[in-house]
């Protein structure tokens, strides 16, 4: 048997672990490494199905807003 695992899940994690750390005195690469790891999960899941949801859900949104 053989599991795999999508790196957009992957990085779900990863963003998700980082982020429930308390949030005191951080340093510019920690924070630089959760940017780029959060920009990173945002282009890896606009691709998707899931993704185009979320991007029409927002969209649907902003023009209930205006």
């Amino acid at each position: 048997m053989q599991y795999t695992i999508s790196a957009a899940a992957f990085l779900a994690i990863i963003i998700l672990v980082r982020l429930r750390r308390p949030t005191h005195s951080r340093s510019r690469v920690d924070e630089a490494f959760t940017v780029f790891s959060s920009v990173t999960f945002g282009v890896l899941i606009a691709a998707t199905p899931w993704g185009h949801a979320i991007v029409q859900f927002v969209s649907a949104i902003l023009k209930a807003i205006r």
